[in-house]
């Protein structure tokens, strides 16, 4: 069987995140682990849409029944596995009704997973990890294609951790931000029809098979090494198994984008796999973002210090004196002025602007072209840096678009974030480029006096002239 189109993935997408504000990262993950037979951790107070997302889940995969439980600390084995068989009983044989329960699911979610007993966290490692369940002297084989579950908190219970492990995806999920609070009370009601068709189960096996097929690239490879260093600095360890379990969710992330291997960007994922807790998920994002693909908006200091020092320079050769002048000058233009002011009529202001400029321009100091050329050429060397700046990140926002391009399961918000930081990065460039444009034109116009000494002056001191 074909795999699934990227258009129909995003039509299951849209199907998934219709209505769910700022639900896309949850979305899209939750949907991605279940193609690559991985579980979903969802944290985050009730009233946060999350068995919503669990119930809409199911509805993509086709044959695949549901199941759904609120677990407490009174919680028994008969709500989750079924009851026991009297019949079996009365053989000596302790097996369970299972028809309905979630032995037979293929999507299951589980609210407050934690506050299960130990007698049912264990049933539920087996038939997480194997998606086998033991059923009396018997083990059999469950349809379970991926469980959803929900907690309000991360265990502190060092019992727990094993369990709290078997979630290769857990995300964060709060209530909507204040920006689209309007939009949550406004939100029309959905219908209850997904609207796409779900996934059969042959498209998940073909799915399976292609991931299987895809190979890590270095750049995923080298991505993945710098970052278990820096987690090592962090005090975050990663077992080796989620190791090897995430990169399967990377593998069936690029096989159903079309992608011939995994590569650095899928590490996007990382906040939401080697994260041990919420507040964690954060730090690695940036690290993601800044130290992985230096998406991450750019001021260029060393070009801001460079404009500044030419700005600075081109205020004090504008406002210099001419040479001699010991301030008779300035009366004199001040004479001018008064003598203007004196005329009552049009032709005293227009005199006095002829005046004006006559003086002011000769009360400038003027400057040998040999000056103002090599003003004019440090400025230059500058802007040819600026210029190559500009040129490079230019050529990494345009590979990072070509990147993006195919990615299905990278939420929107992310996309626009890493674009946009370069898009701003040129922003900031071309406003300081076109600062120092405007002063290699103020040095231009200084005025210039082939009779004085052809001499060239001490270059700008730029403390930070080139990167």
């Amino acid at each position: 069987m074909d795999l699934p189109s990227p258009h129909r993935l995003r039509a299951l997408l849209a199907a998934l995140e219709a209505g769910l504000l700022e639900r896309e990262a949850a979305a899209r993950l939750a949907l991605l682990a279940a193609l690559a037979g991985e579980h979903v951790l969802l944290i985050g107070p009730p009233g946060t849409a999350k068995s919503e997302l669990a119930r809409r889940l199911h509805r993509a995969f086709e044959g695949a029944p549901y199941f759904e439980r609120l677990l407490t600390r009174f919680s028994t084995p008969e709500e989750l596995f079924g009851p026991l068989s009297l019949k079996a009983l009365e053989d000596d044989r302790y097996e369970r009704l299972i028809d309905g329960f979630l032995p037979t699911a293929g999507i299951a979610f589980l609210d407050e997973v934690f506050k299960a007993n130990s007698a049912i966290l264990n049933a539920l490692l087996t038939l997480l990890n194997e998606r086998e369940f033991d059923n009396g002297s018997g083990r059999l084989a469950t349809p379970l294609v991926s469980v959803v579950a929900a907690s309000n908190e991360v265990p502190v219970d060092e019992a727990l951790h094993a369990f709290y492990d078997r979630f290769l995806v857990r995300v964060p999920v709060a209530p909507v931000s204040d920006a689209a609070f309007g939009a949550l009370l406004t939100l029309a009601p959905e219908a209850a029809s997904s609207g796409a068709a779900p996934l059969a189960a042959g498209t998940r096996e073909a799915i399976t098979a292609a991931a299987a097929a895809v190979p890590l690239g270095a750049g995923a490879l080298a991505a993945c090494g710098a970052l278990r260093r820096w987690l090592q600095t962090q005090d975050i360890a990663v077992s080796d198994r989620r190791w090897r379990q995430w990169i399967g969710l990377m593998r069936t992330a690029a096989a159903t984008e079309g992608r011939q291997a995994v590569d650095a960007i899928d590490l996007w994922t990382a906040p939401y796999v080697v994260s041990p807790a919420p507040e964690a998920a954060p730090r690695i994002a940036q690290w993601f973002e800044a130290e992985l693909l230096q998406a991450v908006p750019q001021d260029a200091p060393w070009l801001t210090r460079a404009v500044e020092a030419f700005e600075k320079q081109l205020e004090i050769e504008e406002a210099a004196p001419a040479e001699g002048d010991a301030g008779d000058g300035a009366g004199k233009l001040a004479l001018a002025k008064a003598i203007g002011r004196g005329e009552g009529d049009g032709r005293g202001e227009a005199m006095l602007r002829i005046v004006s400029e006559q003086l002011e321009a000769s009360l400038r100091r003027h400057y040998s072209s040999v000056h103002v050329a090599a003003r004019l050429a440090q400025v230059d060397e500058v802007l040819a840096q600026a210029a190559a700046a500009r040129t490079a990140v230019a050529a990494e926002r345009h590979a990072l678009d070509a990147a993006l391009a195919p990615r299905v399961w990278m939420p929107p918000t992310l996309v626009q974030r890493l674009t946009g930081a370069h898009l701003q990065t040129l922003r900031t460039l071309d406003g300081l480029i076109a600062r120092l444009q405007r002063t290699r034109a103020g040095f231009g116009a200084l005025p210039i006096d082939d009779r004085l000494d052809a001499v060239a002056p001490e270059p700008v001191a730029l403390s930070a002239e080139s990167r």
